[in-house]
């Protein structure tokens, strides 16, 4: 029963993650990933995924502080705890597969910004999604697979309009 509950927990961090590609306000996508985030957070644990719970929960309070702030003192100390905390808690190199994602994520989120940004966020959904196919997570794969399509198809639509990587 746990396992279902954590699928349909998947199911609706898809439909909550697809919702936030349609908000064109920043702070209401942030709002959304925060609320994303923290489902992850529930779904990963019923999968029984702890590296995937950490990052989930690093990215809410790093969805969180992004609200406030651009700080990249802050993201440095993210990308150093989600390091240091993944490789205690990891048992196999499988379990780095979020954690890289989410280093690369919040690297991206505080550091990039245009192309240059999509592309991290690219690479780091292909750790994510690889990380979703290791753990069964059907509702986290489609999102993955759906994130990947749309920034593609952004960075391709930018590059084409003469947008240059920032």
């Amino acid at each position: 029963m746990l396992y279902l509950t954590g699928q349909f927990l998947g199911l609706v961090s898809y439909a909550i993650g697809v919702y936030c590609f349609f908000q064109k306000d920043d702070r209401q996508l942030k709002i959304f990933m925060f609320v994303l985030q923290f489902n992850n957070c529930l779904h990963f644990a019923l999968l029984n995924a702890p590296t995937a719970v950490l990052s989930s929960l690093l990215s809410v309070v790093r969805t969180g502080l992004s609200l406030k702030t651009s700080s990249k003192i802050v993201a440095w100390l993210f990308i150093a705890l989600s390091a240091a905390l993944g490789l205690w808690l990891a048992e196999r190199w499988l379990d780095l597969l979020p954690i890289v994602g989410s280093c690369i994520g919040t690297y991206a989120l505080f550091c990039l910004t245009g192309i240059r940004m999509r592309l991290a966020f690219l690479v780091g959904a292909c750790f994510w999604l690889a990380n979703n196919i290791v753990v069964g997570s059907i509702g986290g794969t489609l999102l993955e697979l759906t994130l990947i399509s749309v920034n593609s198809s952004t960075i391709f639509r930018m590059w084409r309009g003469g947008q240059r990587a920032q």
